[in-house]
């Protein structure tokens, strides 16, 4: 019997009627504890990979970079990984060669954004700029026609209100990208409330779905994204953000109390990590292959 593909996976969620849930994670660890808190798959966030390498998500680090971080939470978890690969690292050759390495290293998805390349982050002050549909098209078109697996999912994302130019520029790009083949349309906003969204959803008639990445409008429940039409939301950097809080907060803490005393009943366990690094295998492996010499038979 072959075994089911994390791409399949993810390919069966999407034709499926029921929200999926993803964690944005930024090296394996945060995508085990992803999958043992029930997430259905991991986010490979750019944001994520760069900040713990102190580098802005501006495009600075190169795709092999990205890639590999992407590997490492493949092989920590079971969940189908969707890689956050920016603006596709340049032109269509770029992209083609992407999808290549991707797909070929086992990720389950490819996310790639409308703005022009070098990119910087959706939520810097800084002027958004968009590449032309036609050339996002391109683009699209040329992943997809890159990819073995028809299981191998591409999600387009649209930056249009994230740059300001309005809901029907959005709506325009996004039916665009629908019809050149992207599997799944993201769509990006900065706004406070879900009203953006909304009005964005109530105008959607496409049977292709939409992703939402709800950083900004904290307050949505998982009951109103389904209510919306919405077929996946992700927690793109929540991980990230709370990581940074809890060490931070612990690393003072220390400094301020001089012991570690009064921590040791709110962090995690020696054992916990052990549990994390799959140690309690490694012994059990260890046992199969190489049993004590006062061993029983």
């Amino acid at each position: 019997m072959v075994k089911e593909t994390k791409a399949s996976q993810l390919r069966k969620m999407l034709n499926g009627t029921k929200l999926i849930l993803v964690a944005g994670a930024h090296d394996g660890l945060t995508a085990k504890l992803a999958e043992r808190n029930g997430f259905h798959a991991v986010w490979a966030s750019g944001l994520g990979i760069s900040a713990i390498q102190t580098v802005p998500d501006a495009s600075i680090l190169t795709m092999t970079e990205l890639l590999q971080a992407a590997i490492v939470m493949n092989d920590a978890c079971n969940l189908p990984i969707i890689a956050d690969c920016d603006s596709g690292f340049g032109n269509i050759h770029n992209v083609v060669r992407m999808v290549e390495k991707y797909e070929g290293a086992g990720i389950a998805g490819v996310c790639i954004e409308d703005k022009v390349y070098p990119k910087i982050n959706s939520f810097d002050n800084g002027q958004q700029k968009l590449v032309s549909i036609e050339d996002f098209c391109a683009k699209i078109r040329a992943a997809k026609a890159t990819q073995k697996d028809s299981d191998f999912v591409l999600l387009a994302r649209v930056e249009a209100l994230i740059a300001g130019l309005g809901q029907d520029e959005a709506y325009n790009r996004a039916c665009a990208y629908a019809q050149a083949g992207a599997d799944a349309i993201l769509i990006h906003s900065k706004q406070k409330t879900v009203d953006e969204i909304a009005e964005f959803m109530s105008r959607w008639n496409l049977d292709v779905p939409i992703v939402l990445v709800p950083t900004k409008y904290p307050d949505i429940t998982f009951n109103e994204l389904e209510f919306l039409g919405v077929r996946m939301s992700i927690y793109a950097n929540q991980a990230l953000r709370g990581s940074v809080s809890a060490i931070d907060s612990i690393l003072k803490r220390i400094m301020e109390k001089g012991s570690t005393r009064d921590i040791e009943g709110e962090i995690a366990s020696i054992e916990d990590i052990f549990e994390l690094q799959d140690i309690p295998k490694m012994k059990q492996k260890e046992l199969k292959f190489h049993k004590p010499k006062n061993a029983t038979t």
